[in-house]
């Protein structure tokens, strides 16, 4: 319902307007204009200097054009109200309105023009009034990243504020995570403390529904049992639609789901390690689904009241500018702004998991704000549906079973099919915004005026790399990421890390162009440098490595604090079911700096000498990382060794011509990196005898590459590990006989 005085009356240019009132409103406007001009013919002044000369300014014009001004008002409202009676029942529901602030109005559209002058007279009478009082809507953010771009909120009933009272919604709202945590001021002394990055977890608490780990955090516990009766800190439009939304599933324990348990961790607004949950492609469908619900939850919310919070303070200036501007000199109470729109960056490593989640999001946006999906077509054929991924997945298996092709995927695990079935070109190339209006969500919009970006890291790395490149170009729409989520980390970890490293890197930056917002309105802590200590971090993943750890520990420096999942493995021995004796061999090493070297040295001397020595083919060296490939690759051509590879950047021709060699025994050794089984899950034919160079990061792998010696003669494997390899080795032979392998006086372990 739109209210009656809305936004849309705002412009309304075709209204016949009292000479004395437009005349008054003009000289007001032209002070505004020219100050604002005055300011754009300044030198690039510094974002404080700015500041300031704002500030100043602004008082002063304000006092110029308060004089007379409602006197004026006054007397021609007397009038109106005298000559008619129904002009006179307006104006006493508008006053009612005023009292109540109801903040249902919404938006103008874009290019919006007010219907025609022969309307019902107390209609026009009615729509005089109400834009002589909104007429400034517009004009007070005419610089700002709210400009046509914030729609203002349904009836939601959370959004009734009152112009004098920051806290005039319920006390939920005033009292959220949202404001209590963007409202902090940090002192020089907690800005000291937290760009040393140094964090100590002073609790635990066990996870619920995960017997084996534990929550790790710094500072206060903060988990605790949470009133059943409350919306954990939602808004209450989109608690109400996710509560009917999870009952519709045929569940009825909302308060002690998996959702909710997440979602207060995020809405705690601390950075979040959790690296144990199982992904839908590995029959864990219910917990990913879960997860997913919680973060794009809490990133609905963190955009919802963002912009409840922006609209409100716009009424505010509207209709009491005076007040609000000298408040907002004395306190922080409207400064609502970031440099630029974007607050939600989610990365994502392919790109039907992002249709995945974008979907969800869809389905979990409230239907008044989802009247109209714009693009979604596109974003279907771009990104292909999951019917298209099934139909294909079944067409390729019935192919397979007629013996007309050996494309051998209905060989391959069911992980693998699940992950990447359909598509595959470009999968990984992927990015784009989304964008709340009053009642629809637009999809593929301009990153800049974006509430969302979901994007894949290999893309976002080449718009930073064209940024650098080009100076017309520029990643300012990174500037004021307040929720960052990296989701389905270990998939990433199999692409390229260090791409994520960057990204991390370029958020929350001072924007190279002048942002299009308000100064006046910009929170302190970006002005200060201080954004990234804001910032909230999600990494969601199966598995941890030292690389996402690292990322973690001196990347996200939260004020709030961090808190990450603790898991103890049982491991996945059990599951080789060939009678292989696993024989595990510790290399000592000081430093993980000396890891890799260490390594290769005790291949060179205590490994390769008995592969030359020997006459049997059949050894496969299996190896994690691309530069240990490219070492070992090196190494064996300088000792003239006759061996085959097999790696990520293998041409097809290449691969299908060694792993025939590998088989006929034409080649003794064959090279197979991590990542090339990652992406292909080949099963390859000859091993006689398994070297597994470094352990593989994903633990499933270590049964399917021990498994691949069906066929041996000696049926053995030999591992090489040192004390660094902890979160590897943990996970497949299990934490306690990790740890006892990694402090034992011994080196040697045998498994059968």
């Amino acid at each position: 319902m739109r209210g009656p005085m809305g936004k849309q009356f705002g412009r309304n240019r075709g209204l016949k307007r009292h000479k004395s009132l437009e005349k008054s409103e003009v000289s007001k406007h032209a002070i505004k204009k020219n100050h604002v001009k005055e300011e754009a013919r300044r030198p690039s002044l510094s974002f404080s200097e700015e500041l300031s000369e704002d500030k100043s300014t602004g008082m002063a014009s304000e006092e110029e054009e308060s004089n007379g001004e409602a006197s004026m008002y006054d007397n021609l409202l007397m009038k109106l109200r005298s000559s008619s009676k129904s002009m006179d029942d307006a104006c006493k529901k508008r006053q009612r309105l005023l009292e109540g602030e109801s903040d249902s109005e919404e938006d103008e559209d874009d290019g919006c023009e007010s219907s025609s002058v022969s309307e019902e007279e107390d209609n026009e009478e009615k729509r005089m009034l109400q834009e002589q009082d909104m007429v400034d809507t517009g004009e007070q953010s005419q610089d700002s990243e709210t400009e046509d771009d914030y729609e203002a909120s349904e009836t939601d009933q959370e959004l009734d504020v009152g112009v004098n009272d920051q806290c005039s919604v319920e006390s939920s709202a005033c009292v959220s995570s949202f404001s209590m945590h963007l409202g902090h001021n940090l002192s020089a002394e907690e800005v000291g403390k937290l760009a040393k990055n140094k964090w100590k977890y002073k609790w635990e608490v066990p996870a619920s529904g995960m017997s084996n780990c534990k929550w790790m955090g710094t500072g206060d516990c903060f988990l605790k049992e949470v009133d059943a009766s409350s919306s954990y800190g939602l808004k209450p439009g989109l608690y109400d639609h996710w509560l009917d939304f999870y009952k519709t599933s045929g569940r009825n324990d909302f308060h002690l789901s998996k959702e909710m348990s997440f979602f207060s961790l995020c809405n705690s607004y601390q950075d979040i390690l959790h690296c144990n949950k199982k992904p839908f492609y590995h029959k864990g469908l219910e917990e990913d689904s879960s997860i997913m619900d919680a973060y794009l939850m809490h990133s609905l919310n963190h955009v919802f009241r963002t912009r409840d919070l922006v609209k409100k303070n716009d009424s505010k200036l509207a209709k009491h500018p005076e007040s609000a501007i000298n408040e907002n000199l004395a306190g922080d109470s409207l400064r609502d702004h970031g440099f630029t729109r974007p607050k939600v960056l989610i990365l994502l490593p392919l790109r039907h998991i992002a249709l995945r989640v974008v979907q969800r999001l869809i389905k979990l946006t409230p239907s008044a704000y989802k009247v109209n999906v714009e693009h979604l077509d596109r974003l279907l054929k771009e990104f292909g549906t999951q019917e298209d991924e099934d139909n294909e997945d079944k067409d390729e298996l019935s192919h397979d079973a007629q013996g007309n092709s050996r494309a051998l995927k209905s060989s391959k695990p069911s992980d693998f099919q699940a992950l990447f079935g359909g598509k595959r070109d470009d999968e990984d190339q992927f990015m784009f915004g989304i964008k709340f209006t009053r009642r629809s969500i637009n999809l593929f919009s301009d990153f800049h005026s974006s509430d969302m970006i979901v994007a894949s890291p290999v893309r976002l790395i080449g718009k930073i790399w064209e940024a650098q490149k080009c100076k017309e170009k520029d990643i300012d729409y990174l500037s004021s990421i307040e929720v960052l989520i990296i989701d389905h980390a270990d998939v990433i970890a199999m692409q390229n890390w260090s791409h994520v490293n960057t990204v991390v890197e370029q958020l929350n930056h001072i924007p190279s162009k002048r942002p299009r917002t308000d100064i006046q309105r910009i929170r302190h802590w970006y002005l200060n440098r201080h954004a990234r200590f804001f910032r909230q971090t999600i990494i969601l993943g199966y598995y941890s490595n030292p690389d996402i750890n690292a990322l973690f520990n001196h990347h996200c420096s939260n004020y709030q604090g961090k808190v990450k999942l603790v898991c103890e493995y049982k491991g996945v021995l059990p599951k080789v079911i060939l009678q292989v004796r696993q024989i595990y061999e510790r290399f000592d090493v000081d430093s993980i700096t000396d890891a890799d070297d260490a390594r290769f040295e005790y291949f060179v001397k205590k490994v390769f000498p008995k592969i030359k020595d020997s006459v049997q083919g059949g050894v496969m060296l299996f190896i994690s990382s691309y530069f240990e490939f490219v070492r070992i690759r090196n190494f064996l051509k300088s000792q003239d060794a006759s061996f085959c590879l097999l790696g990520e950047y293998t041409e097809q021709s290449d691969i299908s011509r060694a792993r025939v060699w590998f088989f006929e025994g034409k080649r003794k050794i064959m090279l197979y990196t991590e990542r090339a089984h990652f992406y292909f899950r080949y099963k390859i034919r000859g091993i006689q005898n398994l070297i597994i160079y470094s352990l593989p990061e994903r633990k499933e792998f270590y049964p399917e590459i021990v498994n691949m010696l069906d066929g041996s003669h000696s049926m053995s494997c030999t591992v090489l590990f040192s004390r660094f390899d902890h979160f590897r080795l943990e996970r497949i032979v299990g934490t306690a006989s990790a740890k006892r392998m990694a402090t034992s006086e011994k080196g040697v372990f045998v498994f059968c």
